[in-house]
């Protein structure tokens, strides 16, 4: 049996402080917060998510802000950059957004694309493309419409250890098809309609250092409970070391590392994130994991508050 992803389902990265997070996805790049929660792992930290209007598979991305880290260095096993669809003819738009915010970029092409490359506040490198794939985002905010809004994820740059090795995990086993090579690049596509594109530096890269302006993880999608048992046991099967099924409450997920370095999750469509705030709410509380619960107050007390505000130019 030969399976076949359908793209990205979310990435993850490590940020400084949080309200720098908020202002720069929710009040530069117009995203919204979709939900306001802690990690797993550490709940001192806040694990906060932006997307679409209701944060569909392919559109968030997701943060661990922590202020006291040190400073990360982009190299093998990451993600190198994250690139996000805008509709066709707004690119005008994000470059008199972007220097009207005083955001540097610069203006490229691959692949026949054009697009504008610039920085979050934290070092992460983002892209924006114009593409016809997609449904526009319906969420509008700061002044950014639905007509120019982000649509969700374009794709990511993954560098390798052993780039070899990952064109194997991503061509022969979790089913991208390749569509070209320009220079060092080689570009994957899936199905999806968004976050389809793995584009890989062939040049092999020294491992980098996780930290502020690193991507922690990039999670692919699985339909379901069933599929996601489905990629557990054929990712075993091609001999990947593959976690137990985590609960993460809003998508269930597991997580593997592949040979070239990079840290892989695949991720459940649903049950999604209004299970716990209603669509008018999504993102305004603090939402805790059962787990935690009873000591809300405790959490609270130690999480700097934040907010959701427009941000004037």
């Amino acid at each position: 049996m030969k399976k076949k992803n359908l793209g990205i389902h979310h990435i993850t990265a490590i940020v400084g402080h949080p309200q720098e997070n908020i202002d720069f996805y929710a009040g530069v790049l117009g995203l919204r917060l979709i939900k306001k929660t802690v990690n797993f792992d550490d709940p001192n930290t806040y694990h906060l998510y932006f997307g679409d209007e209701v944060g569909s598979p392919g559109t968030a991305i997701t943060f661990f802000p922590f202020i006291q880290s040190r400073e990360g260095r982009i190299g093998g096993g990451q993600v190198a950059t994250t690139s996000y669809i805008i509709p066709p003819g707004s690119m005008e738009f994000w470059k008199s957004r972007l220097y009207d915010f005083n955001i540097p970029y610069i203006v490229n092409e691959r692949f026949g694309e054009k697009y504008v490359q610039f920085q979050d506040p934290h070092g992460l490198e983002l892209k924006l493309v114009e593409r016809e794939e997609g449904k526009n985002n319906k969420w509008e905010f700061a002044g950014v419409t639905s007509d120019v809004a982000i649509k969700g994820f374009g794709g990511a740059t993954l560098l390798s250890v052993l780039p070899d090795k990952t064109v194997q995990l991503l061509e022969e086993i979790l089913g991208f098809d390749r569509i070209g090579q320009e220079l060092d690049i080689i570009r994957f596509k899936s199905p999806g309609p968004i976050g389809n594109i793995i584009d890989l530096k062939t040049t092999p890269v020294s491992f980098g250092r996780m930290g502020i302006g690193t991507v922690h993880h990039i999670a692919l999608r699985a339909k379901d409970d069933e599929d996601m048992m489905e990629w557990k046991n054929y990712l075993e099967d091609k001999g990947y070391n593959v976690s137990p099924i985590r609960n993460r409450k809003y998508f269930k997920s597991i997580y593997f590392r592949e040979h070239g370095g990079n840290l892989f999750e695949i991720a459940t469509d649903g049950p999604g994130f209004a299970i716990d705030e209603k669509f008018e709410e999504l993102g305004k509380g603090l939402m805790l994991p059962p787990q935690y619960e009873d000591r809300r107050q405790e959490i609270e007390k130690k999480l700097i508050p934040v907010e959701v505000k427009e941000i004037l130019d």
